[in-house]
């Protein structure tokens, strides 16, 4: 696990992926005010290693599920006020270990509190790239598999965050052997990109969607729901379900 330290939460004023507005509109004869941010679509990509018999996700820290873990448990102290000092996330606490015995401030939640599970991605931020490209891509960044773009297979396409973005992703699927693995994974370093390679096994894929301590995107279990439906009598291996 990274370390994570010097947090700061303070207002944004400026982002490349990110751009707030309000919209203003009449429902039913009634003015109404909506807040929303401008971001781009993404895809996504369900990876099954054929030779392992495994699924393909990525773990890495997300700070916004860590902000909203601290606000859950110590609520209004996530927020930097001026002149606070910068705190430090400690690791997850050893069995048996108390959290103050980590090293990290006495309210921060460990640093686990915001790793998350999920699907391959990518942005879709270059306009004359297909989502397939893109797709192919974010696999090769990520977990180090180089995929034909033929042998991307679109699943579906969907909102994502409805109140807050609205923004579309479009989910692929895309199978995968030892013979495809052509290096180290790097994430993407120019987005500051720090991940993890997890494997799961098929036999597993269920029981791991339905684990609520298992932090994890929707995307995830979608697929693992679609995947069941779909392909896993092609491979004779129960889900688990």
């Amino acid at each position: 696990m990274d370390q994570i330290n010097n947090i700061q939460v303070v207002p944004c004023t400026s982002s490349n992926h990110l751009k707030p507005f309000r919209v203003h509109y009449s429902q039913n004869g009634a003015k109404k005010s909506w807040d929303f941010m401008r971001t781009h679509e993404s895809v996504s990509v369900l990876i099954f290693n054929t030779t392992s018999h495994c699924f393909i996700l990525v773990k890495q820290f997300r700070p916004a599920v860590y902000v909203c873990e601290w606000e859950r448990s110590k609520p209004g102290r996530a927020e930097q006020k001026e002149g606070e000092a910068e705190l430090e996330a400690g690791p997850a606490p050893e069995e048996g270990e108390e959290q103050g015995e980590t090293g990290a401030a006495p309210d921060l939640p460990p640093v686990s509190a915001g790793v998350t599970y999920e699907l391959c991605a990518g942005l879709v931020d270059k306009p004359d790239v297909s989502l397939e490209e893109i797709a192919r891509q974010g696999v090769l960044q990520e977990c180090g598999y180089d995929v034909p773009v033929t042998k991307l297979r679109r699943i579906t396409s969907y909102r994502s965050g409805v109140g807050v973005t609205g923004a579309k992703q479009t989910l692929f699927y895309a199978e995968v052997s030892e013979e495809n693995h052509v290096g180290p994974v790097e994430g993407e370093p120019r987005e500051g990109e720090a991940v993890e390679v997890v494997k799961v096994p098929l036999q597993e894929a269920m029981t791991f969607a339905y684990d609520e301590s298992i932090p994890k995107t929707i995307g995830v279990i979608f697929s693992f729901i679609w995947f069941h439906s779909n392909m896993s009598p092609k491979y004779k291996i129960s889900t688990n379900v």
